[in-house]
């Protein structure tokens, strides 16, 4: 695949919690090597709230669209755009505090971004090229994120369920269903579903042969002293 001869390709995914937005990722990162794609995750630009307790973090509400960061998101979306490097954030959602160390990425032909609330943010909407929304009964979905949480954020049953009923269902009704309307193409069952898989994997080859081809047209500049 071609370097920085065309703009990066860059896709967005969305969905509710635990509707398989991370295995639709990863599937297709799967399927294209390593250095022509990057998967970022919209968790990672989660605010960074040196500013309160450990306990005033803890009672903030992590599923409205203002606890990410997305101008931070929005100005590394350019620079990759812009076939320029970036230091991406780590976040420990154990703390709810960004680390020190940042992670180093460099720009690929194929960027994916996958989180919650991708597309609340219009500034996020407009960079997308293609938007996919991944669409899983709400009961699937809470199973998967009970055990996601417990297993890799230490939480509680109870803390996941009292966190659920007071802002991850209402929230999802509030910013992340009406979004789904944005998308091009719409998943159901999440990365259970290679049909859609395969359908977006060849729509990404054809995008980027065209546009590799589009730019191979281009009439060459003539510069002082051609003939």
């Amino acid at each position: 695949m071609s370097g920085a001869t065309t703009k990066p390709l860059v896709i967005g995914i969305a969905g509710g919690t635990g509707s398989g937005k991370s295995t639709i990722a990863r599937a297709i990162v799967s399927e294209f090597r390593g250095e022509d794609v990057i998967h970022i995750q919209h968790d990672a630009y989660y605010r960074d709230r040196a500013d309160l307790t450990a306990e005033q973090r803890a009672r903030v509400n992590y599923d409205h669209p203002d606890s990410l960061d997305n101008a931070l998101l929005v100005e590394h979306l350019d620079a990759l755009l812009a076939w320029r490097s970036i230091e991406r954030p780590n976040y420990d959602f154990v703390t709810h505090r960004r680390t020190p160390r940042y992670t180093p990425v460099a720009p690929t032909p194929i960027v994916i971004v996958e989180g919650i609330l991708l597309f609340e943010d219009r500034r996020l909407v407009d960079r997308f090229d293609i938007k996919l929304f991944v669409d899983t009964p709400a009961d699937i979905r809470i199973l998967r994120r009970i055990r996601r949480d417990m297993k890799e954020r230490g939480r509680s049953f109870d803390e996941i369920r009292k966190q659920y009923y007071e802002t991850v269902r209402p929230m999802h009704e509030a910013f992340v269903e009406p979004t789904r309307r944005l998308a091009d193409l719409i998943i159901p069952e999440g990365g259970n579903n290679r049909v859609a898989i395969e359908v977006i994997v060849d729509r990404i080859r054809r995008d980027l042969s065209h546009r590799a081809t589009m730019h191979a047209a281009k009439p060459r500049k003539r510069r002082r002293g051609d003939s």
